[in-house]
């Protein structure tokens, strides 16, 4: 009986608040049962905020590896940048170098440019000189082959006026023509064998275009100072008179030519 009252009274005070605090207030327990479960309560409430604490501790764990991440990326993507910065630096110092080593080529250049433009202009200035003295002494040569020529011709017993002949697209150093005799030639200082064939080619026009300019009788003739060995040959083939003051170079035995 005491066993069964024993285990009910305790399974009560297990079970039944209301009992309990009855009991120790008997007891003189109940404020220290109050306060022991607002403390309980309190622990209680303090775990949850624990846990949301650790939980939200955890959330900023998470956040601050985000930004730990973004900011390596950052700083990565800084280097980069920097890196980037160094390349385009570098790249424009060549550039700049080649800059300046075309520019000093380009006055260098100029500069070869404007000797060569003063050796052009020394050129010329020569060539000029070169120019009025080949035209001195051409119609030098010319008055002095007509000269010597008409005296040569007077010896032959024939008398005639010596004169130059320009034409369209047709000049000749040496024209005189009489009755029935026409002296054609061409006067020159230095000359080779393609003059005989300009020559040639010149009584040919002559006689396509200009046939009263010729007569039966055509003494062909070549006055030069110094004639190569092969225009001496040409004009013993061909059977014109080459001569010079001095001496003639070639004289045929037949002199005139019919045309």
């Amino acid at each position: 009986m005491l066993e069964s009252l024993k285990k009910e009274f305790l399974e009560l005070l297990e079970k039944d608040l209301e009992f309990r605090y009855t009991v120790a207030g008997y007891l003189g327990l109940s404020e220290i049962l109050r306060r022991l479960d607002k403390i309980a309560e309190e622990q209680l409430k303090l775990r949850e905020e624990q846990i949301t604490l650790r939980e939200e501790q955890v959330q900023i764990r998470k956040e601050q590896a985000r930004l730990v991440e973004e900011q390596i990326k950052l700083r990565e993507e800084q280097t980069r940048l920097v890196e980037e910065q160094i390349r385009l630096r570098k790249e424009q110092t060549v550039l700049r170098e080649e800059q300046i080593r075309l520019t000093e080529e380009q006055i260098k250049l100029r500069e070869d440019f404007n000797k060569i433009l003063l050796r052009i202009e020394r050129m010329d200035d020569r060539l000029s000189r070169v120019e009025r003295t080949l035209e001195k002494l051409t119609i030098d040569v010319e008055d002095e082959a007509k000269s010597i020529l008409k005296v040569k011709l007077r010896e032959l017993g024939i008398s005639l006026e010596l004169t130059s002949l320009i034409l369209p697209g047709l000049e000749i150093n040496i024209y005189g023509a009489s009755d029935d005799v026409c002296v054609i030639g061409e006067a020159t200082v230095r000359a080779g064998p393609k003059l005989v064939d300009e020559l040639l080619e010149k009584i040919e026009k002559l006689k396509e275009n200009f046939p009263n300019l010729l007569r039966k009788k055509v003494i062909l003739v070549i006055y030069a100072s110094l004639p190569m060995i092969e225009l001496i040959e040409k004009a013993k083939e061909k059977g014109i008179w080459l001569l010079k003051a001095t001496e003639d170079f070639f004289k045929p035995d037949k002199i005139f030519h019919e045309v």
